[in-house]
């Protein structure tokens, strides 16, 4: 998924050869226990060539691990945030039909994702569209309380069926997930 390129190496301090080729193929510059002279460094600058120098080696290998790791795609895990039974439908006029509900875990939110479920099978997904407490628009909704959920592009709707929200989040990941 990630693969290191080495354009060149060699022993010595950075010279301007170096940077040149740096610049052709869009490289940094690694030096361990070296240093670029002056007229090296300036040409860096303006071809706009990263240097990195290195005393310590365990520091160098550190920062290409985690140059490796910026470049791996993310994976994402999805995180159930709350869910909720129907309880009873209502038709409103240009709006189409809501689920009432009942909050039995977690938070149901506005704009949040949502699986649709009906016996223990998912059968649509999107997003909450409208979420309301009496008639009153809510942000939120809280375990143990009734709400109208409006979902996006979805009218069949039955009481029983389960509105599942749950949220994407992020998995860092790291060079050793690669391996398994």
């Amino acid at each position: 998924e990630v693969k290191i390129g080495f354009v060149h190496r060699g022993v010595g301090g950075v010279t301007e050869n170096d940077i040149q080729l740096a610049a052709t193929a869009n490289a940094t510059i690694i030096g361990y226990g070296v240093r670029p002279d002056r007229k090296a460094r300036d040409l860096a600058d303006a071809e706009k060539v990263e240097i990195r120098t290195y005393e310590i080696i365990y520091h160098l290998l550190e920062d290409i691990e985690s140059a490796m790791v910026g470049l791996l795609a993310p994976e994402f895990e999805e995180v159930v945030t709350g869910d909720a039974e129907v309880r009873e439908i209502f038709s409103v006029p240009r709006i189409g039909k809501i689920a009432g509900c009942y909050v039995l875990n977690g938070v149901i939110t506005r704009n949040s994702k949502v699986r649709f479920i009906r016996e223990g099978t998912i059968i649509w997904k999107g997003t909450v569209q409208s979420l309301k407490r009496f008639k009153d628009d809510a942000r939120e909704v809280a375990a143990g309380y009734e709400c109208g959920i409006g979902l996006s592009d979805f009218q069949d709707l039955r009481p029983g069926d389960i509105i599942e929200t749950y949220e994407e989040r992020e998995i860092e990941r790291t060079l050793e997930d690669l391996d398994s």
